[in-house]
């Protein structure tokens, strides 16, 4: 049984927090403090129990799992640590399991302890194989907070935080607009590639968007094809979407272009420790002599035993499979509901990487998203909009009673929204 409802003690954490944590957006102050987390929930300080819709992308394997648990204590009676310069079984393990389902040959990995170093690795690896420094990107995307990994995401940064790397390329989105906004992106690319002086070292992007918008199918072909043509690399971020939350193993299985990196993250992790990955085609291994990924906890066993556990259980639970089974039965609930209420459009997205889009034009979707998103705490469900849509990220051991319940939860806060 939950300890009795004590408002007054999750109001004093959420102040300690305040008083003692840099302030920044989406993180402190916070919304709440949480006690405990198990499967798909989420329960606060205060006692409240919430569905979790969002999960930070991490919880591919729900919260806690007990598998994870008890490997990742084995671990530490085992093996805490590996200096770097040392190898151990359980990263090595990883390392093989992950090149293993590589499908473009032979293929490399490095590891880092969050997706934003990951990226970095892979703009190293494709200055080094290229001999070039430019980079070719959306705007409006994501895909980490370092100074290269960030200066990826926005053409023009905050001016208080001064210039990001040189030779950075920017062109709508193919997720911009309802209608063309693939052959925008497209044309924009081909004259992003016209203007470069230099020449462009990579593509980064996501496959599929991590707002969880589709791309045409020919579109990615249509960029491998480009990014051939001018010796460029295809670096593709999986950090939110791979891992078979799509219902493939990896994304791009979906959209038709096999890139030269992909990068992972989040839900390796098994929601419980930071490790990310680059994989990448082998060709790429030229400069042994480089720091290329050079960080502390390389070949950590403890984080490579979360992911090689997650993998495991991914393959042992036929989790991309269920996610495939998940994003069926979600869509078509969606759809179901925007028949029957004009406020929504319906369902976005593959596999269990979701969201319930909002009818109306692009602002007013937007805004509705994000006033629906606040709404669902008051009915127990914890998630964020995602431009015109309400994330529906669920982790794939959910039970088909809780998408019943999440989606009949999601419903009642679109329509207290929409009665308002």
């Amino acid at each position: 049984m939950s300890p009795a409802h004590d408002p007054a003690a999750e109001a004093a954490l959420l102040r300690r927090d305040a008083d003692h944590f840099f302030h920044q957006e989406g993180s402190s102050p916070c919304l709440s403090a949480l006690r405990s987390v198990s499967g798909l929930w989420l329960e606060t300080v205060d006692g409240r129990r919430l569905m979790d819709l969002h999960g930070n992308t991490v919880h591919h394997l729900g919260h806690a799992h007990p598998r994870l648990v008890a490997a990742l204590k084995a671990q530490l009676d085992a093996l805490p640590f590996c200096p770097r310069r040392y190898t151990n079984e359980t990263a090595v393990r990883l390392a093989e399991s992950l090149t293993a389902r590589w499908p473009g040959g032979a293929a490399r990995a490095l590891f880092a302890t969050g997706g934003s170093d990951a990226i970095e690795i892979a703009l190293k690896l494709a200055r080094i194989a290229t001999g070039r420094h430019e980079t070719l990107s959306f705007e409006g995307s994501y895909h980490g907070h370092g100074f290269g990994a960030f200066g990826l995401s926005r053409a023009e940064p905050d001016a208080r935080l001064g210039p990001h790397l040189p030779g950075r390329h920017h062109v709508t989105g193919y997720w911009d607009t309802p209608a063309g906004g693939a052959e925008r992106a497209l044309e924009g690319m081909r004259a992003a590639f016209a203007d470069s002086r230099e020449g462009i070292a990579a593509v980064v992007a996501e496959p599929i968007r991590s707002s969880c918008h589709v791309p045409p199918d020919w579109f990615w072909p249509e960029v491998r094809a480009l990014c051939d043509r001018h010796g460029t690399l295809l670096v593709f971020d999986e950090i939110p979407s791979g891992l078979g939350k799509t219902g493939r193993f990896f994304a791009f299985e979906h959209v038709g272009a096999v890139p030269d990196a992909v990068v992972l993250g989040k839900a390796l992790g098994g929601g419980m420790l930071p490790i990310a990955a680059v994989i990448a085609d082998a060709r790429l291994d030229i400069a042994p002599e480089l720091s290329i990924g050079h960080y502390t906890h390389e070949k950590n066993p403890l984080t490579t035993r979360a992911a090689l556990t997650t993998l495991e259980l991914i393959d042992e639970l036929g989790l991309v499979a269920r996610a495939a089974e998940i994003g069926a039965r979600a869509l078509a609930a969606m759809d179901d509901l925007a028949a029957r209420n004009p406020a929504v459009a319906g369902g976005r997205g593959l596999g269990a990487h979701l969201a319930l889009v909002m009818a109306g034009d692009d602002a007013s979707a937007q805004g509705r998203a994000a006033e629906v998103a606040r709404t669902c705490l008051d009915f127990g469900v914890s998630t964020t909009s995602k431009r015109d849509g309400i994330g529906f990220s669920l982790p794939l051991i959910v039970t088909d009673d809780e998408i019943v319940e999440a989606l009949a939860r999601l419903e009642r806060a679109v329509t207290a929204v929409t009665a308002r």
